[in-house]
């Protein structure tokens, strides 16, 4: 920890260049979005393996503290990824670094540029919601707290549970040799150009994504009966009750030419950028933390944390919302005359 704080002193003391506020900017950015990651890949799964606290989870990201942290949550993606693209285009072009400085320059106005129409769209549901309300306002305490606990408590228990496993690793003579010094691996260098490459395939699917649950359709939108999804060929989302999980089904069951087209884009988004963050994680871990104790702990926690994500991520994708949500589907198109049933295409 002494170099973290050591870290964080020195860069308010420095009187450095832009770049070294693209680098801080960068990781906090990219840790900003790793905490999100984890909770929305872990929440998502919920419309398949609990829908009730799926609906749960979404009536709190409709809360005035959630909403403003969508704002942030957006500009942290923002960022990260075009600052992401700079790296790589400078790391791949090492003549370039000379103009460094003008190309995170570059970054912060390319941010700012596609900040405004975005922050002004996203401004635009929020207004929306709160007219159709009446004015009615309320900050939601209760629901955030509901809803983030269950992650803090996680966060604790895989933490202690890896503090554990470290301090009984360290017994064992083996594992504590002095560490020799390397002057690389190849693991290094596949997961350093990994690190370029899955970033900027990343881009356009994040974006993407963007622009599909938080421009053209917000969070509001999910639990909104009669919206229909967008890009999606099922039919408006029509239960009054669980509507955000008729939402996700809606959108995983849309096929294109007998493919899910859905799935298919949010699989590859889902390992590219759990592997991505995790990873970046983990060179933030070696930073930092050198009690070798600590530092095991962490990487067993992150390692343990990505598998389960990745699990629990894909085999929500993966399988079928519950048949209950289909069948409740089923009955409203029969009351109301309107055709939702997936299967009749």
């Amino acid at each position: 920890m002494t170099s973290l704080v050591l870290t964080i002193t020195e860069t308010l003391r420095y009187r450095g260049e832009i770049g070294k506020w693209a680098w801080v900017l960068h990781r906090v950015s990219g840790s900003g979005t790793f905490v999100f990651l984890i909770m929305h890949v872990i929440d998502t799964s919920w419309a398949t393996f609990y829908p009730e606290l799926y609906a749960k989870a979404i009536d709190a990201y409709k809360t005035p503290l959630f909403t403003a942290g969508e704002f942030v949550l957006v500009a942290c993606v923002i960022y990260h990824a075009l600052n992401g693209l700079r790296i790589t285009l400078l790391d791949y072009r090492p003549q370039w670094w000379r103009r460094q400085a003008d190309t995170a320059k570059l970054v912060l106005l390319g941010t700012l540029v596609l900040l405004v129409p975005v922050f002004l769209v996203m401004a635009g549901h929020v207004v929306n919601y709160y007219n159709e309300r009446a004015g009615a306002f309320d900050l939601g305490l209760d629901k955030m707290v509901e809803a983030t606990a269950p992650f803090a408590i996680g966060t604790v228990i895989v933490l202690g549970l890896g503090l554990v496993v470290s301090a009984g690793a360290s017994l064992i003579p083996s594992l504590n040799a002095p560490r020799k010094r390397l002057k690389g691996s190849k693991m290094e260098t596949f997961l350093w150009s990994f690190m370029r490459i899955s970033g900027v395939l990343i881009i356009p699917l994040v974006f993407g994504h963007l622009a599909m649950m938080h421009l053209i359709q917000g969070v509001f939108d999910l639990s909104r009966v009669g919206h229909v999804p967008v890009f999606t060929n099922l039919g408006p989302n029509m239960d009054d009750t669980l509507t955000a999980v008729n939402f996700v089904r809606l959108r995983w069951d849309t096929m294109l030419a007998g493919v899910y087209i859905w799935r298919v884009y949010d699989i590859l988004l889902l390992f590219l950028v759990v592997l991505h963050g995790f990873n970046g994680v983990r060179y933030i871990i070696n930073d930092y933390i050198h009690n070798r104790v600590v530092n095991r702990a962490l990487h067993l926690a992150l390692f343990g944390t990505m598998i389960g994500v990745l699990l629990v991520g894909a085999l929500a994708i993966l399988q079928s919302v519950p048949a209950t949500t289909a069948e409740m589907l089923s009955q409203t198109s029969r009351t109301i005359g309107v055709d939702v049933n997936p299967f009749v295409r």
